[in-house]
Protein backbone atom coordinates (compact mmCIF):
# COMPACT_ATOMS: atom_id res chain seq x y z
CA UNK A 1 0.00 0.00 0.00
CA UNK A 2 1.44 3.42 -0.88
CA UNK A 3 2.53 5.25 2.27
CA UNK A 4 3.51 8.83 2.99
CA UNK A 5 6.75 8.78 0.94
CA UNK A 6 4.96 7.32 -2.10
CA UNK A 7 2.31 10.06 -1.96
CA UNK A 8 5.04 12.73 -1.80
CA UNK A 9 6.92 11.12 -4.69
CA UNK A 10 3.67 11.08 -6.66
CA UNK A 11 3.17 14.79 -6.01
CA UNK A 12 6.72 15.49 -7.18
CA UNK A 13 6.06 13.49 -10.33
CA UNK A 14 2.85 15.38 -11.15
CA UNK A 15 4.46 18.78 -10.57
CA UNK A 16 7.52 17.95 -12.66
CA UNK A 17 5.65 16.25 -15.51
CA UNK A 18 2.85 18.81 -15.78
CA UNK A 19 4.78 22.01 -15.14
CA UNK A 20 4.92 23.04 -18.81
CA UNK A 21 1.67 21.41 -19.90
CA UNK A 22 -1.68 23.10 -20.52
CA UNK A 23 -4.73 20.91 -20.05
CA UNK A 24 -8.13 21.46 -21.62
CA UNK A 25 -11.60 20.02 -21.98
CA UNK A 26 -13.59 17.88 -19.56
CA UNK A 27 -12.27 15.53 -16.90
CA UNK A 28 -13.11 11.95 -17.82
CA UNK A 29 -14.08 9.23 -15.34
CA UNK A 30 -14.18 5.54 -16.19
CA UNK A 31 -17.68 4.04 -16.09
CA UNK A 32 -16.64 1.27 -13.67
CA UNK A 33 -15.36 3.62 -10.97
CA UNK A 34 -17.70 4.29 -8.05
CA UNK A 35 -15.98 7.56 -7.21
CA UNK A 36 -17.80 10.84 -7.88
CA UNK A 37 -17.89 12.55 -11.25
CA UNK A 38 -15.63 15.61 -11.58
CA UNK A 39 -17.75 18.48 -12.96
CA UNK A 40 -14.88 20.50 -14.40
CA UNK A 41 -14.46 21.91 -17.91
CA UNK A 42 -12.04 24.56 -19.10
CA UNK A 43 -10.33 25.36 -22.38
CA UNK A 44 -6.98 25.86 -20.62
CA UNK A 45 -5.86 25.03 -17.09
CA UNK A 46 -2.81 23.95 -15.11
CA UNK A 47 -2.49 21.05 -12.65
CA UNK A 48 -0.47 21.19 -9.43
CA UNK A 49 -0.13 18.59 -6.65
CA UNK A 50 0.52 18.70 -2.89
CA UNK A 51 0.84 15.70 -0.58
CA UNK A 52 0.06 15.55 3.13
CA UNK A 53 0.51 12.26 4.95
CA UNK A 54 -1.38 9.59 3.01
CA UNK A 55 -3.39 12.07 0.91
CA UNK A 56 -2.63 14.02 -2.27
CA UNK A 57 -4.44 17.14 -3.47
CA UNK A 58 -4.68 18.05 -7.16
CA UNK A 59 -5.60 21.66 -7.95
CA UNK A 60 -7.00 22.47 -11.40
CA UNK A 61 -6.45 26.20 -12.05
CA UNK A 62 -7.96 27.82 -15.21
CA UNK A 63 -5.68 30.21 -17.07
CA UNK A 64 -6.69 33.85 -17.67
CA UNK A 65 -9.19 34.06 -20.53
CA UNK A 66 -10.08 30.37 -20.41
CA UNK A 67 -13.64 29.43 -21.30
CA UNK A 68 -16.04 29.00 -19.67
CA UNK A 69 -15.00 31.37 -16.92
CA UNK A 70 -14.75 29.53 -13.61
CA UNK A 71 -12.64 29.24 -10.47
CA UNK A 72 -10.12 26.52 -9.57
CA UNK A 73 -11.20 23.08 -8.42
CA UNK A 74 -9.32 20.84 -5.97
CA UNK A 75 -9.57 17.08 -5.50
CA UNK A 76 -8.10 15.05 -2.65
CA UNK A 77 -6.91 11.53 -3.50
CA UNK A 78 -6.26 8.54 -1.26
CA UNK A 79 -4.38 5.83 -3.13
CA UNK A 80 -5.77 2.72 -1.46
CA UNK A 81 -3.66 -0.36 -2.28
CA UNK A 82 -2.52 0.37 -5.84
CA UNK A 83 -3.19 3.99 -6.72
CA UNK A 84 -0.69 6.03 -8.79
CA UNK A 85 -0.46 8.74 -11.47
CA UNK A 86 0.80 8.20 -15.02
CA UNK A 87 1.31 10.57 -17.93
CA UNK A 88 0.71 8.73 -21.22
CA UNK A 89 -0.33 9.40 -24.83
CA UNK A 90 -4.10 9.82 -25.04
CA UNK A 91 -4.40 6.96 -27.53
CA UNK A 92 -2.52 4.52 -25.27
CA UNK A 93 -4.37 4.73 -21.97
CA UNK A 94 -3.25 2.13 -19.42
CA UNK A 95 -5.75 -0.36 -18.01
CA UNK A 96 -7.59 0.81 -14.88
CA UNK A 97 -7.14 4.52 -15.67
CA UNK A 98 -10.16 5.64 -13.66
CA UNK A 99 -9.69 9.44 -13.92
CA UNK A 100 -8.17 11.23 -16.93
CA UNK A 101 -7.04 14.83 -17.56
CA UNK A 102 -6.23 15.61 -21.22
CA UNK A 103 -3.82 18.20 -22.55
CA UNK A 104 -5.06 20.96 -24.89
CA UNK A 105 -3.82 21.40 -28.49
CA UNK A 106 -1.47 22.15 -30.13
CA UNK A 107 1.03 19.35 -29.69
CA UNK A 108 0.59 15.64 -29.12
CA UNK A 109 -2.34 14.97 -26.85
CA UNK A 110 -1.39 13.47 -23.50
CA UNK A 111 -3.42 12.23 -20.55
CA UNK A 112 -2.61 12.42 -16.86
CA UNK A 113 -4.29 9.32 -15.42
CA UNK A 114 -5.10 8.17 -11.94
CA UNK A 115 -4.50 4.41 -12.24
CA UNK A 116 -5.84 2.04 -9.61
CA UNK A 117 -5.83 -1.68 -10.38
CA UNK A 118 -7.70 -2.84 -7.26
CA UNK A 119 -10.04 0.20 -7.14
CA UNK A 120 -9.58 0.83 -3.41
CA UNK A 121 -8.44 4.39 -4.11
CA UNK A 122 -10.79 7.34 -3.67
CA UNK A 123 -11.07 11.01 -4.53
CA UNK A 124 -13.21 13.76 -2.97
CA UNK A 125 -14.20 17.10 -4.43
CA UNK A 126 -13.52 20.34 -2.58
CA UNK A 127 -9.88 19.94 -1.67
CA UNK A 128 -10.32 19.48 2.10
CA UNK A 129 -8.06 17.03 3.86
CA UNK A 130 -9.89 14.13 5.46
CA UNK A 131 -11.13 15.17 8.93
CA UNK A 132 -9.40 13.53 11.86
CA UNK A 133 -6.04 12.96 10.21
CA UNK A 134 -3.13 14.29 12.21
CA UNK A 135 -0.28 16.52 11.00
CA UNK A 136 1.98 15.12 8.29
CA UNK A 137 5.08 13.32 9.60
CA UNK A 138 7.10 14.73 6.69
CA UNK A 139 5.98 18.35 6.29
CA UNK A 140 4.60 19.20 9.76
CA UNK A 141 7.05 17.56 12.13
CA UNK A 142 6.74 19.95 15.10
CA UNK A 143 2.92 19.83 15.02
CA UNK A 144 3.06 16.06 14.60
CA UNK A 145 5.29 15.60 17.63
CA UNK A 146 3.21 17.90 19.80
CA UNK A 147 -0.02 16.16 18.74
CA UNK A 148 1.29 12.76 19.83
CA UNK A 149 2.77 13.79 23.17
CA UNK A 150 -0.26 15.91 24.06
CA UNK A 151 -2.68 12.99 23.54
CA UNK A 152 -0.93 10.09 25.26
CA UNK A 153 -3.99 9.57 27.46
CA UNK A 154 -5.94 8.48 24.36
CA UNK A 155 -6.94 4.81 24.39
CA UNK A 156 -5.08 4.34 21.09
CA UNK A 157 -1.87 4.24 23.13
CA UNK A 158 -3.14 1.32 25.23
CA UNK A 159 -2.41 -0.83 22.19
CA UNK A 160 0.97 -2.20 21.04
CA UNK A 161 3.26 0.41 19.55
CA UNK A 162 3.18 -1.37 16.16
CA UNK A 163 -0.61 -0.88 16.00
CA UNK A 164 -0.54 2.70 17.29
CA UNK A 165 1.91 3.66 14.54
CA UNK A 166 -0.79 2.92 11.94
CA UNK A 167 -3.31 5.28 13.57
CA UNK A 168 -3.52 8.17 11.10
CA UNK A 169 -4.94 10.52 13.75
CA UNK A 170 -1.44 10.66 15.19
CA UNK A 171 0.95 9.15 12.61
CA UNK A 172 -0.36 10.49 9.31
CA UNK A 173 1.86 8.96 6.62
CA UNK A 174 3.25 5.95 8.51
CA UNK A 175 2.35 2.56 7.05
CA UNK A 176 3.34 -1.07 7.28
CA UNK A 177 6.93 -1.03 6.00
CA UNK A 178 7.77 2.27 7.72
CA UNK A 179 6.68 1.08 11.17
CA UNK A 180 8.86 -2.03 10.81
CA UNK A 181 11.93 0.00 9.82
CA UNK A 182 11.43 2.58 12.59
CA UNK A 183 11.00 0.05 15.39
CA UNK A 184 13.86 -2.09 14.12
CA UNK A 185 16.34 0.79 14.20
CA UNK A 186 15.49 1.53 17.84
CA UNK A 187 15.28 -2.16 18.84
CA UNK A 188 11.79 -1.54 20.24
CA UNK A 189 9.67 -4.73 20.53
CA UNK A 190 6.68 -4.19 18.23
CA UNK A 191 4.19 -5.43 20.83
CA UNK A 192 5.39 -3.20 23.65
CA UNK A 193 2.65 -0.94 24.99
CA UNK A 194 2.65 2.32 23.01
CA UNK A 195 2.21 4.57 26.04
CA UNK A 196 5.20 2.94 27.77
CA UNK A 197 7.38 3.74 24.76
CA UNK A 198 6.17 7.30 24.24
CA UNK A 199 5.90 8.55 27.82
CA UNK A 200 9.68 8.38 28.12
CA UNK A 201 9.93 11.00 25.35
CA UNK A 202 8.06 13.55 27.45
CA UNK A 203 10.96 13.60 29.89
CA UNK A 204 13.62 13.90 27.22
CA UNK A 205 15.04 17.40 27.25
CA UNK A 206 18.41 18.43 25.80
CA UNK A 207 20.86 19.91 28.26
CA UNK A 208 20.75 23.73 28.21
CA UNK A 209 24.55 23.75 28.30
CA UNK A 210 24.79 22.23 24.82
CA UNK A 211 25.33 24.47 21.83
CA UNK A 212 22.95 24.33 18.87
CA UNK A 213 25.39 22.27 16.80
CA UNK A 214 25.84 19.83 19.71
CA UNK A 215 22.06 19.46 20.05
CA UNK A 216 21.71 18.73 16.33
CA UNK A 217 24.55 16.20 16.49
CA UNK A 218 22.96 14.48 19.48
CA UNK A 219 19.63 14.22 17.63
CA UNK A 220 21.27 12.73 14.57
CA UNK A 221 23.26 10.21 16.58
CA UNK A 222 20.46 9.21 19.00
CA UNK A 223 17.08 9.96 17.42
CA UNK A 224 13.94 8.98 19.29
CA UNK A 225 10.89 7.26 17.82
CA UNK A 226 9.08 10.45 16.79
CA UNK A 227 12.20 11.83 15.12
CA UNK A 228 12.55 8.62 13.13
CA UNK A 229 8.91 8.93 12.06
CA UNK A 230 10.08 12.09 10.31
CA UNK A 231 13.56 11.13 9.08
CA UNK A 232 12.93 7.56 7.85
CA UNK A 233 10.17 8.63 5.37
CA UNK A 234 12.51 11.41 4.19
CA UNK A 235 15.11 8.77 3.32
CA UNK A 236 12.61 7.03 1.04
CA UNK A 237 11.72 10.32 -0.65
CA UNK A 238 15.41 10.99 -1.24
CA UNK A 239 15.72 7.64 -3.04
CA UNK A 240 13.67 9.22 -5.83
CA UNK A 241 11.61 7.34 -8.38
CA UNK A 242 8.21 6.15 -7.16
CA UNK A 243 9.20 4.16 -4.09
CA UNK A 244 7.91 0.64 -4.15
CA UNK A 245 4.61 1.51 -5.84
CA UNK A 246 3.14 -0.54 -8.69
CA UNK A 247 4.53 1.85 -11.33
CA UNK A 248 8.10 1.87 -10.01
CA UNK A 249 10.86 0.82 -12.39
CA UNK A 250 13.22 -2.05 -11.73
CA UNK A 251 15.93 0.43 -10.75
CA UNK A 252 13.60 2.23 -8.33
CA UNK A 253 12.53 -1.00 -6.73
CA UNK A 254 16.08 -2.34 -6.48
CA UNK A 255 17.16 0.84 -4.67
CA UNK A 256 14.19 0.63 -2.33
CA UNK A 257 14.78 -3.05 -1.56
CA UNK A 258 18.46 -2.37 -0.84
CA UNK A 259 17.40 0.39 1.56
CA UNK A 260 15.18 -1.94 3.62
CA UNK A 261 16.77 -3.32 6.78
CA UNK A 262 13.87 -5.21 8.33
CA UNK A 263 10.65 -5.36 6.30
CA UNK A 264 10.52 -8.62 4.35
CA UNK A 265 14.28 -9.20 4.66
CA UNK A 266 15.85 -12.64 5.34
CA UNK A 267 16.37 -13.53 8.98
CA UNK A 268 13.53 -11.37 10.29
CA UNK A 269 10.45 -12.64 12.09
CA UNK A 270 6.84 -11.66 11.47
CA UNK A 271 3.54 -11.73 13.33
CA UNK A 272 0.08 -10.46 12.53
CA UNK A 273 -1.42 -7.76 14.72
CA UNK A 274 -5.10 -7.50 15.70
CA UNK A 275 -5.89 -5.66 12.46
CA UNK A 276 -4.45 -8.52 10.42
CA UNK A 277 -1.41 -6.52 9.26
CA UNK A 278 1.97 -8.24 9.29
CA UNK A 279 4.72 -6.65 11.38
CA UNK A 280 8.34 -7.61 10.72
CA UNK A 281 10.84 -7.47 13.57
CA UNK A 282 13.91 -9.04 15.15
CA UNK A 283 14.12 -10.55 18.62
CA UNK A 284 11.45 -10.54 21.31
CA UNK A 285 8.04 -9.38 20.00
CA UNK A 286 7.03 -7.84 23.35
CA UNK A 287 4.52 -8.52 26.14
CA UNK A 288 1.37 -7.78 24.09
CA UNK A 289 2.21 -10.20 21.28
CA UNK A 290 -0.58 -12.54 20.16
CA UNK A 291 -0.35 -15.87 21.96
CA UNK A 292 -1.30 -18.06 19.00
CA UNK A 293 -0.50 -16.16 15.80
CA UNK A 294 -2.26 -17.25 12.62
CA UNK A 295 0.20 -18.29 9.88
CA UNK A 296 -0.93 -16.91 6.50
CA UNK A 297 0.47 -15.77 3.20
CA UNK A 298 -0.26 -12.24 4.45
CA UNK A 299 3.01 -12.56 6.35
CA UNK A 300 4.99 -12.18 3.18
CA UNK A 301 6.00 -8.79 1.81
CA UNK A 302 3.49 -7.10 -0.45
CA UNK A 303 5.59 -7.70 -3.56
CA UNK A 304 6.23 -11.46 -3.18
CA UNK A 305 4.89 -14.68 -1.70
CA UNK A 306 7.46 -17.05 -0.25
CA UNK A 307 8.14 -18.84 2.98
CA UNK A 308 6.77 -17.25 6.12
CA UNK A 309 9.06 -17.26 9.10
CA UNK A 310 7.41 -16.89 12.45
CA UNK A 311 9.64 -15.54 15.12
CA UNK A 312 10.17 -14.69 18.70
CA UNK A 313 8.49 -17.66 20.37
CA UNK A 314 9.54 -20.78 18.59
CA UNK A 315 7.26 -20.49 15.58
CA UNK A 316 8.32 -22.59 12.65
CA UNK A 317 8.79 -21.61 9.02
CA UNK A 318 5.80 -22.49 6.83
CA UNK A 319 6.03 -22.93 3.08
CA UNK A 320 3.10 -21.73 0.92
CA UNK A 321 1.67 -25.24 0.53
CA UNK A 322 1.65 -25.63 4.33
CA UNK A 323 -0.37 -22.51 5.07
CA UNK A 324 -3.33 -23.22 7.29
CA UNK A 325 -5.55 -20.25 6.49
CA UNK A 326 -6.11 -17.98 3.51
CA UNK A 327 -4.70 -14.46 3.80
CA UNK A 328 -6.98 -12.11 5.69
CA UNK A 329 -9.29 -14.52 7.48
CA UNK A 330 -10.15 -17.79 9.16
CA UNK A 331 -10.15 -21.20 7.58
CA UNK A 332 -13.09 -21.86 5.31
CA UNK A 333 -12.91 -25.60 6.01
CA UNK A 334 -15.25 -26.93 8.65
CA UNK A 335 -13.28 -28.24 11.58
CA UNK A 336 -13.69 -31.87 12.53
CA UNK A 337 -14.98 -32.80 15.95
CA UNK A 338 -11.50 -33.79 17.04
CA UNK A 339 -10.16 -30.39 16.05
CA UNK A 340 -12.83 -28.62 18.07
CA UNK A 341 -11.96 -30.39 21.31
CA UNK A 342 -9.52 -29.00 23.78
CA UNK A 343 -6.09 -30.57 24.38
CA UNK A 344 -7.36 -32.39 27.46
CA UNK A 345 -10.06 -34.16 25.38
CA UNK A 346 -7.80 -35.40 22.62
CA UNK A 347 -6.10 -38.80 22.68
CA UNK A 348 -2.83 -39.31 20.87
CA UNK A 349 -2.77 -42.25 18.44
CA UNK A 350 -5.88 -44.14 19.58
CA UNK A 351 -5.57 -47.91 18.79
CA UNK A 352 -7.77 -49.15 15.93
CA UNK A 353 -10.60 -51.56 16.79
CA UNK A 354 -9.66 -55.23 16.61
CA UNK A 355 -11.73 -56.77 13.81
CA UNK A 356 -11.56 -60.53 14.38
CA UNK A 357 -12.81 -62.89 11.63
CA UNK A 358 -16.42 -63.86 11.87
CA UNK A 359 -15.46 -67.57 12.15
CA UNK A 360 -13.73 -66.81 15.42
CA UNK A 361 -16.76 -64.97 16.72
CA UNK A 362 -19.04 -67.87 15.84
CA UNK A 363 -16.67 -70.28 17.53
CA UNK A 364 -16.88 -68.24 20.72
CA UNK A 365 -20.65 -67.93 20.85
CA UNK A 366 -20.76 -70.21 23.85
CA UNK A 367 -18.61 -67.94 26.01
CA UNK A 368 -20.36 -66.08 28.85
CA UNK A 369 -21.10 -62.40 28.32
CA UNK A 370 -18.42 -60.04 29.68
CA UNK A 371 -19.46 -57.15 31.84
CA UNK A 372 -17.76 -53.77 31.93
CA UNK A 373 -15.81 -54.80 35.03
CA UNK A 374 -14.51 -57.89 33.23
CA UNK A 375 -13.32 -56.02 30.17
CA UNK A 376 -9.57 -56.31 29.58
CA UNK A 377 -7.71 -53.09 30.32
CA UNK A 378 -7.48 -50.80 27.30
CA UNK A 379 -10.44 -52.35 25.45
CA UNK A 380 -13.08 -49.97 24.14
CA UNK A 381 -16.49 -50.15 25.77
CA UNK A 382 -18.15 -48.89 22.60
CA UNK A 383 -17.29 -51.87 20.48
CA UNK A 384 -15.98 -55.27 21.52
CA UNK A 385 -16.02 -57.50 18.40
CA UNK A 386 -15.38 -60.65 20.40
CA UNK A 387 -18.18 -60.20 22.94
CA UNK A 388 -21.16 -62.52 22.42
CA UNK A 389 -24.31 -60.85 21.22
CA UNK A 390 -26.91 -61.83 23.82
CA UNK A 391 -30.20 -59.95 23.35
CA UNK A 392 -31.41 -58.06 26.37
CA UNK A 393 -34.73 -58.93 27.93
CA UNK A 394 -37.60 -56.98 26.45
CA UNK A 395 -35.59 -55.92 23.40
CA UNK A 396 -36.47 -56.84 19.84
CA UNK A 397 -34.48 -59.77 18.56
CA UNK A 398 -32.50 -59.47 15.38
CA UNK A 399 -33.49 -61.57 12.37
CA UNK A 400 -30.93 -64.29 11.68
CA UNK A 401 -28.92 -63.93 8.53
CA UNK A 402 -29.93 -66.37 5.81
CA UNK A 403 -26.59 -66.50 4.07
CA UNK A 404 -23.22 -64.83 3.85
CA UNK A 405 -21.31 -63.10 6.62
CA UNK A 406 -22.67 -60.29 8.71
CA UNK A 407 -20.75 -57.12 9.58
CA UNK A 408 -20.03 -56.56 13.30
CA UNK A 409 -22.54 -54.18 14.84
CA UNK A 410 -21.37 -51.36 17.12
CA UNK A 411 -23.05 -51.46 20.53
CA UNK A 412 -22.64 -48.55 22.90
CA UNK A 413 -22.26 -49.30 26.58
CA UNK A 414 -25.57 -49.26 28.50
CA UNK A 415 -27.35 -47.94 25.38
CA UNK A 416 -29.44 -49.93 22.90
CA UNK A 417 -28.39 -49.66 19.27
CA UNK A 418 -30.32 -47.09 17.23
CA UNK A 419 -29.04 -48.26 13.86
CA UNK A 420 -31.50 -50.04 11.51
CA UNK A 421 -31.28 -53.78 11.09
CA UNK A 422 -29.06 -54.96 8.27
CA UNK A 423 -30.14 -57.43 5.62
CA UNK A 424 -27.76 -60.14 4.58
CA UNK A 425 -26.00 -59.96 1.29
CA UNK A 426 -27.25 -62.45 -1.26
Amino acid sequence: MPEGPELHLASHFVNEACRELVFGGCVEKSPVSRNPEVPFESSAYHIAALARGKELRLTLSPLPGAQPPRGPLALVFRFGMTGSFQLVPSDALPPHAHLRFYTAPPGPRLALCFVDIRRFGHWDLGGKWQPGRGPCVLLEYEQFRENVLRNLADKAFDRPICEALLDQRFFNGIGNYLRAEILYRLRIPPFEKARTVLEALQQRRPSPELTLSQKIRAKLQNPDLLELCHSVPKEVVQLGGKGYGPESTEEDFAAFQAWLRCYGTPGMSSLRDRQGRTIWFQGDPGPLAPKVPTPTLGGTPEWEHGSLEKGGRGHKTLQPHQQQYPAGGKSRKKKSKGAQRGPEDQVENPPPPNKAPSRTRRARRGLPEQTAAQQPEGTSLQWDPEAPRVPEKGKRRRQPATSGRRRPQKIKADTPSLEPEETSAS
